[in-house]
């Protein structure tokens, strides 16, 4: 089954952007998933919360992949830059719809 990772991230120190693009889109790639979205182009169109610098929606295979991913070894030092240098939320989501 599909599954999507969809990420706020707001950064507040922006050095670790450019050394983490690349290497992660490879890492990302290798794992079987895709970006759908990365942008700074959102509008909030309902609800109220903190304003969001990048919204992020990458694509997966299966679930196992999306959590390969989080969880590779090789990622762990990017995805601890981000930490450092954002704030940010990540979460998965099944590509099913449980209301039909």
């Amino acid at each position: 089954m599909t599954y999507y990772s969809v990420l706020e991230v707001t950064p507040t120190d922006d050095s670790w952007i450019p050394g983490y693009l690349e290497p992660v889109g490879k890492i990302i790639a290798g794992h079987g998933g895709k970006y759908l979205a990365r942008t700074l182009t959102h509008e909030r169109v309902e609800g109220e919360g903190p304003d969001v610098g990048l919204r992020v929606i990458l694509e997966w295979p299966s679930k196992e992949a999306a959590l390969a991913f989080v969880n590779d070894p090789e990622y762990a030092p990017f995805l601890e830059a981000r930490h450092a240098g954002s704030e940010s939320h990540h979460v998965i989501i099944a590509g099913q719809d449980d209301f039909a």
